[in-house]
């Protein structure tokens, strides 16, 4: 199986743009990356306020 090359990267893009529109997106990645980080401190075994510290 190959993987995703530039053009295909492209056309996603533009549908997620198209989709969510350009207000949203920063919204969108903003709560995926607390997701990202949420997911780490549990796998990790850390709880929300040694986060913190």
């Amino acid at each position: 199986m190959r993987g995703l090359g530039g053009p295909e990267l492209i056309v996603i893009l533009v549908v997620v743009l198209l989709l969510f529109g350009g207000k949203k997106i920063p919204e969108l990645m903003s709560g995926l990356g607390k997701g990202v980080k949420e997911f780490k401190n549990a796998k990790d075994g850390k709880d929300e306020e040694d986060s913190k510290v």
